[in-house]
């Protein structure tokens, strides 16, 4: 059974692969999948293209387009804000496609709320020292702040069960084709037996590797 046109969103902690995922997916089936570029408060980072990566707006613009209802779901992260335009999804669902949303646990609570026919897909690579490594390879934050973002995974990861579909990401191809299949499935909550005892482990185990570094 598949499914018309409809919201999917992709959620995960920082190192987790969701951007990867949404940007493969949005280059190798462009006819089914289209993505809204989030507005955010932050600066761009190196490389970074304003209207294609993110739309960097400041904050008076940002909490004026939240006061007129611009958008569909909004959230603050690390200190900035983050949210969806209801005029770029409108505008994917119009076109026939999936609208691909790549945003926080937050967002992806509102969307749920706001649409039952919104599939919600939460991110992980199986092992906790791949996000771990991950984050450290980066080479742009602080040992503090990594500590940080482990601390921010780990509240994340509690709110997992919340998401109809999880999907590891230790390969890039297995994992697209992974969304792709479960995309054109109904938004009921589908489980592996195995996955709720390997997601309480990983809790474990990062909270682990958080106090190793």
């Amino acid at each position: 059974m598949t499914v018309g046109p409809r919201i999917v969103v992709l959620s995960a902690p920082s190192g987790g692969g969701k951007t990867t995922i949404a940007k493969t997916l949005r280059e190798r089936y462009p006819d089914q999948f289209g993505f809204s570029v989030s507005a955010t408060t932050r600066q761009p980072r190196g490389g970074e293209t304003d209207g294609v990566d993110y739309r960097f707006w400041t904050p008076s613009q940002f909490l004026a387009g939240v006061n007129q209802g611009q958008f569909l779901e909004h959230a603050q992260y690390g200190g900035e804000l983050y949210g969806t335009l209801r005029s770029d999804v409108a505008k994917i669902l119009e076109s026939g496609r999936h609208v691909l949303l790549d945003i926080e646990v937050n967002g992806a609570a509102q969307v749920r709320k706001l649409d039952s026919h919104a599939l919600t897909i939460f991110i992980l690579p199986s092992d906790p020292r791949v996000l771990v490594q991950r984050l450290v390879g980066r080479g742009s934050e602080s040992r503090d702040e990594i500590k940080q973002r482990l601390e921010r995974a780990i509240d994340e990861i509690t709110e997992a069960t919340a998401f109809h579909r999880w999907v590891r990401n230790d390969d890039l191809d297995q994992a697209v084709e992974a969304v792709l299949k479960v995309s054109e499935e109904p938004a009921t909550f589908v489980r592996d037996p195995r996955d709720l005892p390997w997601m309480k482990q990983y809790l474990i185990d990062l909270d682990d590797e958080r106090h190793r570094l």
